[in-house]
């Protein structure tokens, strides 16, 4: 039986989408103020904690983010996920043009428990945050990894903007890039 792994990056007031959506990638980068060894040691992170990966599942929109920038690209992200097996949750998403793409087009926490049923290991979760409060409803994550940046935005997509019920979690570990804190919780 696997387990669903979420990775999230937000901000100190919980925001994981600034508005214009483009956190790190535009604009406005999160990232502005760290220093280079910061940001090597951020991707490091990002590198570690996929290793070892079995699947990762997307939300339809984070899906349409992710998949043109890693679908033909060569950093260390973009190869380590290259032959991954990747999964969709989506009804409108019909031919996934990333390579090793399955749609999920069913209720989001079913199809995601099923997934968890045949997959033996870690299923990671980028961003996807409509998905990820379906399935923290569900009680269908195992563990949230946050990586804290310092910033107050104000406003965007938060990572829980209304949960119906209370969710316990217990921090499994903490640490620290440079400003950045990396905590990790478990049901």
């Amino acid at each position: 039986m696997g387990q669903i792994v979420v990775f999230e990056n937000i901000t100190l007031d919980g925001v994981m989408q600034d508005p214009i959506g483009e956190e790190s990638a535009g604009a406005f980068d999160w990232r502005d103020g760290l220093s280079a060894a910061a940001n090597e040691e951020w991707l490091q992170r990002i590198l570690h904690d996929t290793r070892g990966v079995q699947a990762l599942l997307f939300g339809r929109r984070t899906y349409e983010f992710f998949a043109p920038r890693y679908a033909e690209g060569t950093g260390p992200v973009a190869e380590l996920v290259r032959d991954l097996p990747k999964y969709v949750v989506s009804s409108t998403l019909t031919d996934p043009s990333w390579t090793n793409t399955a749609v999920l087009n069913g209720d989001a926490a079913t199809e995601a428990a099923k997934l968890k049923a045949n997959v033996d290991g870690t299923i990671m979760i980028w961003a996807s945050s409509l998905l990820v409060r379906e399935l923290v409803a569900h009680d269908l994550v195992d563990e949230l990894r946050l990586i804290v940046f310092p910033l107050v935005i104000g406003h965007g997509a938060r990572l829980f903007s209304d949960a119906a019920d209370a969710k316990r979690w217990r921090l499994a570990a903490a640490g620290t890039v440079e400003d950045l804190a990396c905590l990790t919780y478990r049901r």
